[in-house]
């Protein structure tokens, strides 16, 4: 099932976590249509970054496999809402969040988070405003404001 024309339904469930633990990261119906929605942003994405394929990491996350990887009950992977990928046809993780932070106005986003090895990026429910937070990890599990190193030193952009 395409969830739009450059993303499907198959590719925003895979889970090798799920396949490993024999879990199920089957969606509702109310979630694949959050996840179409998700995947008209991606497209603003893919299209901001040159029509480059985009690789996705971790889309969609049922409860069960979002806390099998150690994430938050809170995380937007369980709504359909967030997904971790990299460009590498277009360029690193850093390079990829510094071209969506400058074309802010094409892509609201909610977060953007620099996870140096990918990109998490995350939209909002449909008619609710945006935060526009970006942010990066840390060495340790924390986060820092902006884009930074793993040390939290800062990036110009």
């Amino acid at each position: 099932m395409n969830l739009s024309e450059h993303f499907t339904l198959e590719e925003a469930v895979f889970s090798s976590t799920a396949r490993r633990r024999g879990l199920d990261n089957t969606p509702g119906e109310h979630t694949i249509e959050i996840m179409k929605s998700t995947a008209t942003e991606l497209e603003k994405v893919r299209r901001i970054l040159g029509n480059q394929p985009l690789h996705i990491d971790s889309w969609y996350r049922s409860p069960e496999v979002n806390q099998a990887v150690g994430s938050k009950l809170t995380s937007q992977h369980i709504l359909g809402q967030a997904v971790d990928f990299v460009a590498p046809s277009y360029g690193d993780p850093l390079a990829v969040c510094k071209k969506l932070i400058e074309e802010i106005d094409l892509i609201q986003f909610d977060q953007l988070i620099l996870e140096h090895t990918w990109v998490h990026i995350s939209f909002a429910i449909p008619n609710t405003a945006p935060r526009h937070q970006v942010l990066s990890s840390l060495a340790g599990g924390k986060y820092a404001i902006g884009l930074t190193n793993r040390l939290g030193a800062c990036y110009e952009y």
